[in-house]
């Protein structure tokens, strides 16, 4: 990555307005060569009817983080990135405070780039365990 830290988050921060992230309050708070960690408040606009937090919003938290943090791996004049596979496993029930995704890129290539996402509760605990692959596309120019 060419990017500060500062950058990076500022740039998925801003990127998320107007978006899924913005509605969920998916906020990147840490960036690294390898890494990036988005937060996401779990609060009844989050829950599924038993109140816990729902698997869909622990998925699009996910999805959010692996897709942002392979757009600083691209050219983003040049390129642009898909999310075409995503899978999850669900291990820990959470209904209030913050989860916490962190995507790790296991795979770089040209056109496919494989991610971990670990998402965990304030203490650490692993919530859901995530693998997103992601399509690097050449950009259209129209």
């Amino acid at each position: 990555m060419n990017y500060t830290k500062e950058q990076i988050l500022a740039r998925c921060n801003e990127f998320s307005k107007n978006t899924l992230m913005e509605t969920l309050k998916i906020e990147y708070i840490d960036a690294g060569e390898d890494f990036l960690t988005a937060k996401m408040p779990v609060n009844p606009s989050v829950h599924q009817p038993m109140g816990l937090l729902h698997g869909g919003a622990s998925v699009a938290l996910a999805e959010s983080v692996g897709s942002a943090a392979s757009f600083f791996f691209i050219n983003p004049k040049e390129q642009e990135v898909r999310g075409i596979e995503i899978s999850a496993n669900h291990l820990k029930s959470i209904r209030e405070g913050y989860v916490f995704g962190t995507a790790r890129i296991i795979h770089k290539g040209r056109s496919l780039h494989l991610w971990e996402i670990k998402i965990t509760d304030e203490e650490g605990n692993l919530v859901s365990l995530c693998k997103l692959t992601n399509m690097v596309l050449d950009r259209k120019i129209v």
